[in-house]
């Protein structure tokens, strides 16, 4: 890595984010929420137990973790089969001392290790060829095969200059202690330095005042002195205001697991059974323009959709299946308005138009989400830390923005859901709308710097996938 996380955190004084320290302002600012005991752990790499819901303005909301880390690196490992072999082994080690050390909870530490194209290109490419997951729906749309895993695009709304990363491998942390967070990024990291270069480093925090007091974000927005911080609302989830965490928003179980829904074909074989799919993307939030050029009537339009009756202080707003859109309805407020909402447009493609039983006898209704996100507020500019700080555009100034890390059963699925943010719907409407236009939602106040997808294997084979497959 070149750059130890114990060289990383002193280096404050030097500015790794007036850098370094700003986070550890978290567990000042905040207790650890009351968590339930973790069962023994399950086949999903990319599930948590142990989160608790509250209950804010009638609405059920899941508490996520209150630390958020993302690590990226590619590989330093050769593509011999003796070789992937050892590394496969040498990881696998790693993180089964995690396991020991901690409940995959959020009072202990959750790990999700992620694969992007560029290892199963280079690393697996027979392999891959042979047993990564195959996109039905999308197969069938565009007449030609198409993987569960694609390479990330620009979406009409993304600035030009938005990057799209090749990394190797992405491993997603969390928990309510940034020690725990440490010793993970710590064991995976620096003790296995000769087999990953790290490239990125992203780090964040999500948490609602739901009892009152000062929210999370709204008081490390004041402590970094972002603009735009004096006008977060006092208890906010997150920096743009409204609650985002309903438990009603977010995918329940296994949704998202590739074998659920029938989106996916696991090509006759249980290998990546219980895996996913994961989108990780940075950007930056326009908070002063979003508090100052949008009125509530015109927050609660562009966060939801145009004409929702919310009060002026309420911030956590019902969004469960009966508060669903069609893409009728989408495109009824866009000839009325000229204007789509965020939730109210990814609706048509996010949700179960028709109930569905999962393998597992499971039935998920109508109106059921179906993303499961995990995405997090940051004041990294745009990472905490990059080895390409001229590529990435880095600057130690802290900077308003968010860390959009989302499991969904495909990248095409992913794609759905952002290109309907951009007026494309699932039935085929194409609403016409300039790229960021006013109207087009949250896409005025927000700028994508960064994209990848990955794919998420199962507990069993989230070390090296496939490389034990290899002769």
């Amino acid at each position: 890595m070149g750059l130890t996380r114990r060289r990383l955190l002193g280096t404050a004084a030097a500015g790794a984010l007036a850098a370094a320290g700003i986070y550890e302002l978290v567990d000042q600012l905040a207790g650890s929420p009351d968590r339930t005991s973790a069962g023994p752990l399950g086949p999903e790499q990319h599930l948590l137990d142990g989160l608790s819901v509250v209950v804010d303005e009638g609405v059920e909301v899941v508490v996520p973790p209150l630390h958020h880390e993302v690590v990226t690196a590619k590989l330093r490992t050769g593509t011999g089969v003796a070789e992937l072999r050892a590394a496969q082994a040498e990881l696998e080690a790693a993180l089964r001392g995690l396991d020991k050390r901690y409940e995959a909870t959020p009072a202990g530490l959750g790990v999700t290790v992620a694969w992007g194209l560029p290892y199963f290109r280079r690393y697996v490419a027979g392999q891959a060829r042979r047993h990564l997951p195959v996109d039905t729906r999308a197969t069938a749309t565009r007449g030609e095969p198409v993987r569960a895993l694609e390479d990330s695009i620009r979406f009409p709304s993304d600035p030009p200059e938005t990057i799209l990363e090749e990394n190797d491998v992405a491993v997603l942390l969390r928990s309510d202690s940034l020690d725990s967070i440490a010793d993970g990024s710590e064991a995976l990291f620096d003790e296995l330095d000769g087999m990953l270069r790290v490239t990125s480093i992203r780090r964040g925090f999500i948490g609602g005042g739901f009892e009152g007091a000062r929210s999370l974000p709204k008081r490390m927005a004041m402590a970094a002195g972002v603009p735009g911080a004096d006008l977060i609302p006092e208890t906010a989830e997150l920096f743009l205001g409204f609650t985002s965490s309903q438990k009603a928003g977010l995918g329940p179980t296994r949704i998202a697991n590739f074998e659920t829904l029938g989106y996916v074909d696991l090509r006759g074989s249980a290998y990546f059974a219980q895996g996913t799919h994961m989108h990780v993307s940075h950007l930056f939030e326009n908070l002063e323009a979003w508090y100052l050029n949008f009125d509530h009537r015109e927050r609660v339009d562009t966060t939801f959709r145009p004409g929702l009756d919310v009060p002026v202080q309420t911030l956590t707003v019902p969004q469960g299946p009966d508060d669903v859109q069609t893409p009728a309805d989408v495109s009824a407020n866009y000839a009325e308005t000229r204007r789509i909402g965020h939730s109210g447009s990814i609706q048509p493609s996010s949700r179960l138009i028709e109930d569905v039983k999962g393998p597992d006898g499971t039935l998920y209704a109508k109106g059921t989400a179906i993303p499961q996100r995990a995405d997090f507020n940051t004041l990294d500019n745009p990472f905490f830390w990059t080895a390409n700080p001229d590529g990435d555009r880095f600057s130690r100034d802290p900077a308003a923005g968010l860390h959009f890390v989302v499991f969904n059963p495909s990248s095409d699925d992913f794609r759905r859901n952002r290109m309907a943010m951009d007026g494309v719907l699932p039935d085929g409407t194409v609403l016409p709308f300039e790229p960021r236009s006013r109207g087009q939602g949250f896409n005025a106040v927000l700028q994508t710097t960064h994209r990848q997808n990955f794919l998420v294997p199962p507990r069993v084979h989230r070390s090296f996938p496939l490389a034990e497959l290899k002769a």
